[in-house]
C-alpha cells in the first residue's frame, strides 16, 4: 500500500503560522502597553462607586491634579533614571533643600521671584551635577551616592532654614502652585452640567486632535517600514477612548474653575519628555543604556555623558518641584519632600518600568502618578486611616512589578 507524503510548501512558501501564535503575541504587546490604563481606568471606576461620584467632583478632580503635581513632575525625571538603569534616592531631600533655597532667596533677602526660581533651578542643577559626577564618572552606584545624597540635602535643609519654617511667599509663587488660567473666552452652557469655560474646553478640542494625528502619523509611519500595527478598529477604539478620558477631565475642570498653572507646566514637561525620549537622540541613547550597558558602550555611546546629565535633569526637575510645593503651603518646612522620592519611584514602576531599566514610558509615569493619588484620594473620601492606605499602595506596587516579570516571562516562552 502506497502511502502519500504531506505536501510541503515550496521554498519560497512560509510555513503557517502556529495556532493562535500571532494573536497571542499581539494580546501580549497590547497587554503590556496599555495594561497601566485599563488598570487605572477600573481604580477610578471603583473609587467613583464607592465614593458615591465624590471622586470625580470637578472640585476633587482639579485637587487630585494640583495636590500632586509635584510628585508627577518628580516622577518624569525619576522614569529617565530608572530607564537608564539608576535609581534616585534623594529626590524628596533635593526638593527640600530646593524649596528653602527658594524661600531664603525671596523672603528672607527679597530676591524678586523669577531671579529666585532660576536661581533655585540652578542650585538644584548643581545638585544633580553633583551626584552625577560620583555616579558616571567615578562609577560609585546610584543607589550609594542618592543615599548619601538623601541624607546630606536633609541636613542642608535644616541648616539653611535653621529648623524652622520661612514663609510667607509672593502673590505670585502661590498663584503657581495653587491658581488657575483666568478665562479668556467666558463660560458656555453644558446643559444638565452647567456652564464651564470655554478655553478649557477649546484646548481639551484641540489635545485630543492633537493626540489622534500622533498616533496616527505613528501608526502610518511604523506600517511604511513594514512594522506591526494595532488593526484599523481596535486604533480607533483606542483613539476615542483616549478622547473620551481627556474630556471627561478637561470637561470636569472647565466647570470648577479653568485649567490649573501646575496642569500647564505638567503638560509642557510631559510633551517635551516625550518628544526628547521618542524622537531625540538622547532619549534613544537612555533606553540603549538600560538595555545594555556594554551594547552601548562598544556602539559608540558616551554612556558617561548621558548619566551625567539624566541627574542634572533631575536636579532641575527636583527644584521645580520643590518651589510649587513651598508655594502650595505658603512656606518652606524642614519636614517638607520626605518619601517624595519613594512615591516617584512607585509612579515609575506602577507605570511600566522595567526593574532591569530600557523599558518604560513618561506617560506611563504620569499614569502611575495619577493611580497612587486616586489611591490616597479615594481612600480619604472613604476616611480610611492612614495604615490601610500604606497597605493598599504597596499592594498596588507588589502587582505592578510581579506583572512586568510575568509579561516578559510570558513574551519569552511565545516566542
Amino acid at each position: 500500500m502506497s502511502s502519500v507524503a504531506p505536501a510541503r510548501p515550496d521554498k519560497g512558501e512560509a510555513p503557517p503560522p502556529s495556532r493562535g501564535g500571532v494573536a497571542d503575541r499581539i494580546f501580549s504587546v497590547n497587554l503590556r502597553q496599555s495594561g497601566i490604563y485599563v488598570a487605572f481606568a477600573l481604580i477610578v471606576a471603583l473609587f467613583a462607586i464607592l465614593t458615591h461620584g465624590d471622586l470625580l467632583s470637578p472640585e476633587n478632580m482639579s485637587n487630585v491634579l494640583v495636590q500632586n503635581s509635584y510628585i508627577l513632575i518628580l516622577a518624569i525625571g525619576m522614569i529617565l533614571i530608572i530607564i537608564s538603569g539608576h535609581i534616585d534616592l534623594s529626590a524628596g531631600s533635593v526638593v527640600a533643600v530646593c524649596g528653602s533655597i527658594s524661600a531664603v532667596l525671596m523672603v528672607n533677602h527679597h530676591v524678586p521671584w523669577p531671579l529666585a526660581v532660576v536661581l533655585t533651578l540652578a542650585a538644584g542643577a548643581l545638585i544633580g551635577a553633583w551626584q552625577g559626577y560620583w555616579v558616571a564618572y567615578f562609577e560609585i552606584p546610584a543607589f550609594i551616592v542618592t543615599l548619601a545624597g538623601m541624607l546630606v540635602f536633609r541636613a542642608l535643609t535644616l541648616t539653611v532654614l535653621g529648623n524652622q519654617g520661612i514663609g510667607p511667599f509672593p502673590d505670585q509663587v502661590r498663584t503657581l502652585a495653587n491658581g488657575f488660567l483666568p478665562g479668556y473666552f467666558g463660560n458656555v452652557g453644558l446643559g444638565g452640567l452647567g456652564g464651564a469655560d470655554l478655553f478649557t474646553l477649546i484646548v481639551g478640542v484641540v489635545a485630543v486632535v492633537g493626540i489622534v494625528l500622533t498616533q496616527w502619523r505613528a501608526r502610518q509611519g511604523r506600517s511604511g517600514y513594514g512594522q506591526k500595527v494595532d488593526p484599523l478598529p481596535l486604533f480607533v477604539v483606542k483613539m476615542a477612548l483616549a478622547a473620551f478620558v481627556v474630556m471627561a477631565i478637561v470637561v470636569q475642570l472647565a466647570r470648577f474653575k479653568n485649567l490649573p498653572f501646575v496642569l500647564v507646566i505638567l503638560t509642557v514637561l510631559v510633551v517635551g519628555y516625550t518628544l526628547v525620549t521618542n524622537r531625540a537622540v538622547f532619549g534613544r541613547h537612555v533606553y540603549a543604556l538600560g538595555g545594555n550597558l556594554q551594547a552601548a558602550r562598544l556602539s559608540g555611546i558616551k554612556t558617561k555623558s548621558v548619566v551625567f546629565w539624566l541627574f542634572v535633569n533631575m536636579g532641575v526637575l527636583a527644584a521645580l518641584a520643590g518651589i510649587i510645593f513651598a508655594g502650595r503651603l505658603n512656606q518652606a518646612g524642614p519636614t517638607a519632600g520626605t518619601n517624595f522620592e519613594l512615591d516617584a519611584i512607585a509612579a515609575a514602576f506602577i507605570g511600566g518600568a522595567a526593574v532591569q531599566g530600557g523599558v518604560g514610558k513618561v506617560v506611563g509615569a504620569i499614569t502611575g502618578g495619577l493611580i497612587m493619588a486616586v489611591i490616597n484620594n479615594g481612600m480619604s473620601l472613604l476616611g480610611a486611616p492612614s495604615e490601610r492606605v500604606m497597605l493598599i499602595k504597596g499592594l498596588v506596587l507588589l502587582a505592578a512589578v510581579a506583572f512586568d516579570v510575568w509579561a516578559k516571562r510570558r513574551a519569552g516562552t511565545s516566542r
